[in-house]
């Protein structure tokens, strides 16, 4: 019985060359490619697949909001294929359920056999980001994170009251917390020190 895998990724040179390189597995099978988050969560529905390979910058939902909506509700299993080495990222993705992170500059063998590991019930994870991503804990809420992405996005107080459904003053009051949490002058240093800390 081969392992069913769903793979989430938004560069389509990518995702093809993934999906080339397990087909080559005897004890591994492709089953589906989404270039989105939400591709991934409606065909994780319909395949329902035993893993899940997902980058974490994705459109219209990341990989770990895929991972979040998935955990708990199937069998289904998620590794998190990243060019991220940033120890906030594993954090977030631990929390989100994710059983495997590991880096795009793995080696192939690597990849395949994390998935043969994930699938038989072990987690997976880059010994040495394991190691840094208790270092230093997150101190964003999910609503400050959503307030700080917009901000980064370049998105006015306005527009992100509007985005959000809550009041000007509301996203003011966020942005002013998420500075002096990150003891940042401005909300554009603020994006710059979260996406470095791994925690946007």
């Amino acid at each position: 019985m081969k392992i069913r895998v769903l793979i989430a990724e938004d560069q389509s040179m990518v995702l093809g060359a993934l999906a080339a390189l397990l087909e080559t597995e005897d004890d591994i099978e492709v089953v589906g490619q989404a270039r989105d988050g939400e591709e991934a969560l409606a065909l994780a529905a319909k395949l329902r697949p035993d893993v899940v390979l997902t980058d974490i910058e994705m459109p219209k939902r990341t990989g770990l909001e895929v991972a979040s909506a998935l955990k708990g509700q199937s069998r289904t299993r998620v590794i998190i294929l990243t060019t991220f080495a940033r120890p906030g990222y594993l954090r977030r993705a631990l929390d989100s359920g994710v059983v495997g992170y590991l880096l795009k500059d793995a080696p192939a063998a690597t990849l395949a056999n994390a998935i043969r590991k994930v699938h038989a019930g072990s987690r997976v994870i880059d010994p040495e980001l394991a190691t840094e991503a208790w270092t230093e804990a997150d101190p964003l809420t999910d609503r400050e994170r959503q307030v700080l992405r917009l901000a980064a996005d370049g998105a006015t107080s306005a527009a992100i009251a509007l985005e959000l459904e809550i009041s000007e003053g509301t996203v003011r009051n966020y942005l002013s917390e998420i500075m002096s949490k990150l003891g940042a002058a401005n909300r554009t240093e603020a994006a710059r020190i979260a996406r470095h800390k791994g925690w946007l």
